[in-house]
């Protein structure tokens, strides 16, 4: 896709400013501790579909700005910075957790009258009412810094002290966030919800993803080749995944 006019100037939300060209786009939420460059290796578009990184505030380029605090807070400020962007088709990707302030956020959008997405894309998630069992959450803070150190080796990069606090007050402070979610009982979607499991995930399970059958008419389960956090290498199969209900 060739670059154009941009439909808003440019926004802190966005790593870059949405195009007044692209025909669909697909907004994309980063997990926990993360930020929008968990998609730099994904391509800008998809066919026609332009790929919209969302960067949440306390990371990254963002880091100065102060964190969101709850999923509530985050669904409220990006039903804003969003609304003037769904004047075409459009579909959300949330890996991990956040799948869930993206769930949140169609709830609200759809609430205000504002279009729904073509679909939400849900990555290595447990369903909202399950969210509370993840494992992290009952994590120590070595622990979690165990858990950054890890990750960023992962990446083939050699953590440094700095980059690994820096990484856990990020990660601290979105745990907080996700600790704090509670959705006790289902809220249907107005849109399909295609959920994501990967075959060598450790710690999400395809039967630990079941629950998202309770959240729209219609649900499809597709299992990909890969581990957790290998959605950030772009393989074909997903972005082919991502553009077939397109």
């Amino acid at each position: 896709m060739t670059s154009g006019p941009t439909t808003a100037t440019a926004s802190p939300w966005f790593v870059r400013p949405p195009s007044a060209e692209a025909a669909a786009r697909l907004f994309c939420f980063p997990f926990s501790g993360s930020g929008a460059s968990a998609f730099s290796a994904w391509p800008a578009a998809l066919d026609d579909v332009e790929v919209c990184p969302v960067q949440f505030p306390g990371r990254e380029n963002r880091l100065a700005h102060p964190h969101y605090g709850t999923y509530d807070n985050l669904a409220a400020d990006l039903t804003e910075a969003l609304s003037p962007l769904l004047e075409r088709p459009y579909a959300f990707f949330g890996h991990c957790a956040g799948a869930l302030p993206a769930y949140e956020t169609v709830l609200r959008l759809t609430a205000l009258g504002l279009p729904a997405p073509e679909c939400l894309f849900v990555s290595g998630q447990p369903a909202p009412h399950d969210a509370s069992r993840d494992r992290m959450l009952t994590m120590t803070e070595d622990e979690l810094r165990a858990e950054v150190e890890a990750f960023i080796r992962g990446r083939g990069i050699e953590p440094r002290p700095d980059m690994v606090e820096l990484g856990l007050m990020v990660l601290l402070r979105d745990h907080a966030a996700a600790g704090a979610y509670r959705r006790q009982e289902p809220a249907p979607l107005p849109c399909p919800v295609v959920v994501l499991h990967w075959r060598d995930d450790p710690d999400v399970s395809l039967d630990g993803l079941q629950g998202w059958r309770a959240y729209a008419d219609s649900v499809e389960f597709r299992v990909l080749d890969g581990g957790h956090h290998d959605f950030m290498d772009a393989p074909d199969e997903l972005l082919k995944t991502l553009t077939r209900r397109w």
